[in-house]
């Protein structure tokens, strides 16, 4: 049940389908001899054709997600808000409609069908079926049409699901299918307003968004440019792309135009035509236009007929077939007896994380989703309910997170107290309701009236809104931050503090992490918040203990030498931490001698766990941040750590875990002394040995602290990811000495809590430190059978010290609507959200069980939840050949994959390296969701296209003799020379191009192949002179020409757009191994590697254990 496939893949690809299936591909429900009860094979009528689709199809060979049946175009932006929610099980928003592929790829394009013949039914193979019960024409009036051309739907609420349709035909593949339109949607308040333009976030997939295979031909070596093997480029445009529509689809695909005489496609595909003038394929392809009003005796016509006669379908019909899901045809390739899935079809998130709208949108005055993002925003209101979403269910919380410029979270400071609950303690927000006049408010957690405070009291107009809202913004913003007065003080508010605990031993020395490490804290001494209040500290050790005296009067620190490691004992305690602005001439000298100072170190011992004693006792005082620098496995006095390593023979047993767990529980106590004393740990290790992450990790793991991990560290590569993290870490706006509670309304609560903290009581986490790179997640359950509330408010508390002296609460609240369908819960889940909860489960499994069942779980999970969610459509579709799933949890299979094959679960003994899987997992506890998804699934893009285009550009300005032609390319030049950092490409070798030049980033490394047909200008360029070289050897930095210029532009680019780690750069030459597998192919997890499926074999797997028990 596990990711591993010991067999090579026994599915081919699928060969390129057109978007009508010809008479000789088969269908999951029909053989190419059978026919439907109103089309043959045979015949061919001008309204019904075997190529084309009727509105009631759902079934047959779909490649990709389908688009609705028919959809109203995209109107101007409605002036009615869209309600909370609505009650039927609606999955995602509208998609826009069918997009054929560019005219220039014809071999892959639209097939002509035969020309029509006359009107009538089959003469032959026709198999007779009883027609379903529908009502006559006479009573349904026809759609009413507007005078923009729109139509006007009936009923906006959904009939029950009625039988499911006997009309089989064929349907264009690649379509993408979204929700039904509004108009069929229950619980909306006008079935006339189309929805807006900007809910149609998911269409087709294009072809350029997701090439398969490198692209060929001649014109990518015929010209004769600057660089051999490239064409000459056009300088006047920005890109070179094939148009996306050809010149023959003039309308928008699934909006609204004007008929356009023709004769060549009688109907729309999938959609309604009028009588006369028959549309071509210049209307919208799976599209809507409009019906003029036909009168027409009563009685019900056969399908063909139905068609032909031009008469609009029942609505209720329509609704009961209506499909709320996406879909992906897993049928067989025409002549092969195996099972077909065509790649291209695979939904990818090449944009990254998509954060959901329904959060924001449902409730205006939701906090914003970078600060809480709820696994589903959809709450069961019963527990049954509940039973059936097998998926976490709960919350993943980031109070600290960066806002953009303009979006700060408000400043609320109140005179004579914070307004709270009194029974469940809530703080005011926007959910709060006013009443007696606005002398009460009535708390939305807990329902309790409170009386509002004389100097808080303002009048309610006739809504029941306060009339000073605008100068209040805790009552119109989901976050805000109080400045709490003296009750919310044990003690006067700790100044920030860092202590830092290092290494002294050979391997610091020799590795070069302590000239590193000194010259770049001396270099953020001006940056530390906290200004004049900032105290500071150091402690070396190897196998003794160094105090600094670094009083300000001193002109030089004093070093004190303690090696008795069984009673260690604090000399001089007032001296050690110093104020920086005092003593900072003294903290200065003290860095800028330590390299030297040891620089003779032959002492390859260490005291670790006596020097953490040590520093304990100079920081139980103030509290703070503890930075530990470890380059050796302790091994002398408390602590001591063996050397247990990596045992092959003890992974597949009941022992595998036990490797990752701390060995010694000397440091478990020593972070819950840490936190009860206010202290943070941060853990930098840098040894090209075992060093036990999994014991060290334990004191960041406990003290909301982090990992940060340098396998074989060397200053001439990693000098600049240290000094980058290390900056970032010591000047980055930090909340101290930190409590944060989560509170939610009746019937629910969390019951377990996922991160680095730890917990003070049942509900209470302790966070000596917090920043805005700290996330937490934390499990919801329900406490009552059934809950009677229509909306279940949430509310994240962060009480904390600023670095300025400030006693604060920051406060986040949002409401989520309470559903009675479990197809709401899927169309209002957050892939993103639940898949940094389920990771945070998978890794804390792997700490008592085996990998394997670990992977296990997480591969259940899925399969639960898309059987579960196929169960809800088995009876109205026809889903044979088919998986589907929710939109909202398109790309949760895939981000499932990738989790599995994360450095914390994959494989075993020879996969990872212990220490390596025990920081990954530690830091993985950590990320928020963004840098989690893009960790699990990284960015892979082609810049060598890019380098040629800026370098053929830059060559017309340096001409001479195209002076003139300066003045008409300088105001696009800033444009075309933009690399746009979203072009993203699937994570498969098929995406690599021998002849390109790509970047993998993962947020925490870069890797740069070279493919062999790489223009050789462009590795001179970029390596230098060597480039023939071993590329282990060669460091990429900048050079003076304008390639590499670029090409350091566009790795900054990457690194700016999200600071947290730094990316260092490793080269890669195609086919270079076992460097390229390490670094590059180990990575691609659509790809089978080291025995764990493809993503391809991922979803047949999946789809094959969705069917059983379905």
């Amino acid at each position: 049940m596990g990711t591993e496939n010991p067999n090579p893949r026994n599915y081919p690809l699928r060969p390129a389908a057109t978007p009508f299936a010809s008479p000789q591909s088969s269908t999951p429900f029909a053989s190419p001899q059978s026919s439907t009860p109103f089309a043959s094979q045979q015949s061919s009528t001008p309204f019904a054709s075997q190529q084309s689709s009727t509105p009631f199809l759902s079934s047959g060979p779909v490649v990709g997600s389908e688009a609705p049946v028919f959809r109203p175009g995209p109107p101007s932006a409605s002036n009615f808000p869209a309600p909370p929610f609505s009650g039927g099980p609606l999955v995602g928003t509208e998609a826009p409609a069918f997009r054929l592929p560019p005219s220039s790829r014809s071999s892959e394009g639209v097939r002509p069908p035969p020309p029509p013949s006359s009107g009538g039914p089959p003469t032959s193979g026709f198999q007779s079926f009883p027609n379903p019960p529908m009502p006559s024409a006479g009573q349904v009036p026809p759609p009413q049409i507007s005078h923009t051309g729109r139509p006007a739907f009936a009923p906006p609420t959904r009939p029950p699901p009625g039988p499911a349709s006997i009309f089989s035909q064929p349907q264009p593949p690649l379509a993408s299918m979204g929700s039904p339109p509004q108009s069929l949607k229950t619980g909306q308040p006008n079935p006339n307003i189309p929805p807006p333009a900007d809910q149609h976030f998911f269409s087709a997939p294009r072809p350029s968004s997701q090439p398969t295979s490198p692209p060929t031909g001649t014109s990518y070596a015929a010209g004769r440019g600057i660089y051999p093997g490239y064409a000459n480029m056009q300088l006047n445009s920005v890109s070179q792309d094939p148009p996306m529509q050809p010149a023959s689809f003039q309308l928008q695909q699934g909006g609204y135009g004007p008929r356009l005489q023709s004769a060549s496609f009688p109907l729309q595909q999938g959609g309604y035509a009028p009588r006369a003038p028959p549309t071509s394929l210049l209307a919208q392809q799976r599209g809507y236009a409009p019906i003029p009003p036909v009168s027409t005796p009563s009685g019900i016509y056969p399908g063909n007929q139905f068609q032909q006669h031009g008469i609009a379908p029942p609505v209720a019909a329509q609704q009961g077939l209506a499909e709320d899901f996406s879909s992906l045809s897993l049928g067989s390739i025409p002549g092969s007896f195996d099972a077909g899935l065509d790649n291209t079809a695979l939904p990818r998130p090449l944009d990254g994380d998509v954060e959901p709208k329904c959060f924001a949108d449902m409730y205006e005055m939701n906090c914003k989703s970078r600060f809480l993002r709820l696994t589903t925003s959809g709450i069961p209101n019963s527990q049954s309910l509940a039973s059936r979403w097998h998926l976490p269910m709960g919350a993943v919380v980031c109070p600290l997170a960066e806002t953009p410029p303009g979006e700060e979270v408000p400043i609320v400071n109140f005179a004579t107290g914070i307004i709270r609950c009194r029974r469940c303690r809530t703080y005011v927000n926007p959910y709060v309701a006013f009443t007696d006049n606005g002398r009460k408010w009535r708390c939305n957690i807990c329902s309790l009236l409170n009386d509002v405070p004389s100097d808080y009291f303002a009048q309610v107009d006739a809504s029941g809104r306060r009339v000073d809202l605008d100068q209040r913004p805790e009552l119109i913003k989901g976050s805000v931050e109080f400045i709490a007065p003296a009750e919310y003080m044990v003690r006067p508010p700790m100044p920030p503090l860092y202590f830092f605990l290092i290494d002294v031993s050979i391997s610091a020395v020799k590795s070069g992490m302590l000239e590193v490490m000194a010259q770049t804290i001396r270099s953020c001494l001006d940056n530390l918040p906290g200004s004049t209040r900032t105290q500071i500290g150091f402690i070396t050790y190897d196998s003794t203990i160094h105090f600094y005296n670094m009083k300000s009067s001193l002109p030089q620190p004093q070093m004190m030498v303690i090696s008795d490691l069984d009673d260690v004992f604090v000399p001089l305690p007032d001296d050690l931490l110093v104020n920086l602005s005092e003593s900072r001439s003294v903290v200065e000298a003290f860095l800028d001698s330590l390299p030297s100072m040891f620089q003779d170190n032959m002492n390859v011992e260490s005291a670790f766990g006596p020097a953490l004693k040590a520093a304990f006792l100079v920081m139980s005082q103030l509290g703070g941040k503890l930075l530990i620098f470890q380059n050796t496995l302790p091994s002398l006095g408390a602590g001591r750590l063996k050397l247990r390593g990596d045992d092959i023979r003890i992974y597949g047993t009941d022992k595998e875990h036990t490797i990752r767990l701390p060995e010694d529980s000397f440091y478990k106590q020593m972070a819950a002394d840490f936190t009860k004393y206010q202290i943070a740990v941060n853990v930098y290790a840098f040894s090209d040995k075992y060093t036990d992450i999994a014991s060290l990790g334990t004191l960041a793991k406990y003290t909301g602290g982090q990992v940060y991990y340098y396998p074989n560290f060397q200053a001439s590569i990693h000098k600049d990811k240290l000094k980058h993290e290390l900056s970032r870490d010591l000047t980055r706006e930090t909340a101290w000495e930190a409590v944060m509670r989560i509170r939610c309304g009746k019937g629910v609560r969390f019951t377990s809590y996922h991160g680095n903290f730890m917990l003070r009581s049942t509900d209470l986490l302790a966070l000596p430190a917090v920043d805005c790179d700290k996330a937490y997640a934390a499990q919801l359950s329900l406490e009552e059978t059934l809950l009677t509330t229509p909306t279940v408010y949430f509310q994240v508390a962060l009480l904390y010290t600023s670095s300025s002296g400030e006693r604060r609460i920051r406060v986040h609240t949002a409401a989520a609507p309470v559903v009675a369908d479990l197809g709401e819960m899927y169309r209002l889940a957050d892939t993103g959200a639940i898949i940094s909860l389920l990771s945070r489960l998978a890794i804390e499994k792997t700490l008592s069980s085996k990998l394997e069942e670990a992977r296990n779980a997480i591969q259940l999970r899925i399969v639960k939840a898309l059987r579960e969610y196929r169960n809800l459509y088995a009876v109205q579709h026809r889903l044979s050949g088919r998986m589907i799933y929710p939109e909202s949890l398109k790309f949760l299979p895939l981000y499932g994959l990738a989790l599995c094959k994360s450095l914390p679960l994959r494989g075993g003994y020879s996969d990872v390296q212990l220490d390596e899987r025990s920081a990954a997992a530690y830091t993985m506890m950590a990320l928020p969701v963004k840098s989690l998804l893009k960790l699990l699934y990284p960015n892979l893009v082609r810049v060598d296209e890019y380098l040629v285009k800026v370098s053929l550009l830059r060559s017309c300005f340096l001409c001479w003799s195209m002076i003139w032609y300066v003045s008409y390319l300088l105001p696009m030049s800033s444009q075309t020379e933009e690399f746009d950092t979203k072009k993203r490409l699937p994570l498969t070798v098929e995406s690599l191009d021998t002849r390109g030049l790509y970047i993998f980033d993962d947020g925490f490394r870069f890797v740069v192949w070279f493919g062999k047909a790489l223009s050789p200008d462009i590795t001179k360029n970029l390596v230098g002179e060597d480039f023939a070289t071993d590329f282990s050897k060669v460091s990429l930095s900048q050079r003076d020409n304008y390639v590499s210029r670029k090409i350091m532009e566009i790795l900054n680019q990457y690194r700016k757009s999200d600071p947290s780690y730094f990316q260092l750069c490793h080269l890669v030459r195609q086919g270079d191994q076992p460097r390229e597998g390490f670094f590059l192919l180990t990575s691609l997890v659509e790809d089978q590697t080291g025995g764990a499926n493809g993503y391809a074999d991922w979803m047949s797997l999946l789809y094959r254990q969705v069917q059983q028990n379905a």
